[in-house]
C-alpha cells in the first residue's frame, strides 16, 4: 500500500517559518520526483514547489521564490519544504506528492503526480 504522510503544519505569525515533512513507505519513492500543492478555501490546488528524483533539479511557483526551500533525503524516503517569511497569503492545506513514473526531473502539474498525502494545514496570522 502506497502511503504518503504529511507532518510539521501549524499556525505561526506572519513573518515565521515552518518546516513540513512527507514521509512514504510502500513504495522506493527514492526514484521518484516529488511536489508539494497547496489548496486555500474556496481556490484550486496549486503548485507549491517540485524537486526531481535525484534532487539535483528543484522548482518553485513565483508566489513562493526566495522564501521556500524544498529538498529531499532519499536514504529517510523523506522530503521537506522549508517554508520562512511566511506571508498570511499562504495560508492553506499543503499536500505532498509524488509522480507517477520513476526517473522525473518534477513538474508543476497536477496530472503528473499519482499519490498524494492527506494534507497539513499551515494557518499564516497576520
Amino acid at each position: 500500500q502506497v502511503q504518503l504522510v504529511e507532518s510539521g503544519g501549524g499556525l505561526v505569525q506572519a513573518g515565521g517559518s515552518l518546516r513540513l515533512s512527507c514521509a512514504a513507505s510502500g513504495r522506493t519513492f527514492s526514484r521518484y520526483a516529488r511536489g508539494w500543492f497547496r489548496q486555500a478555501p474556496g481556490k484550486e490546488r496549486e503548485f507549491v514547489a517540485a524537486i526531481s528524483w535525484s534532487g539535483g533539479t528543484t522548482y518553485y511557483a513565483d508566489s513562493v521564490k526566495g522564501r521556500f526551500t524544498i529538498s529531499r533525503d532519499n536514504a529517510k524516503n523523506t522530503v521537506y519544504l522549508q517554508m520562512n517569511s511566511l506571508k498570511p497569503e499562504d495560508t492553506a492545506v499543503y499536500y505532498c506528492a509524488a509522480e507517477r513514473l520513476a526517473y522525473g526531473l518534477g513538474s508543476r502539474f497536477k496530472a503528473d503526480f499519482g499519490s498524494w498525502g492527506q494534507g497539513t494545514q499551515v494557518t499564516v496570522s497576520s
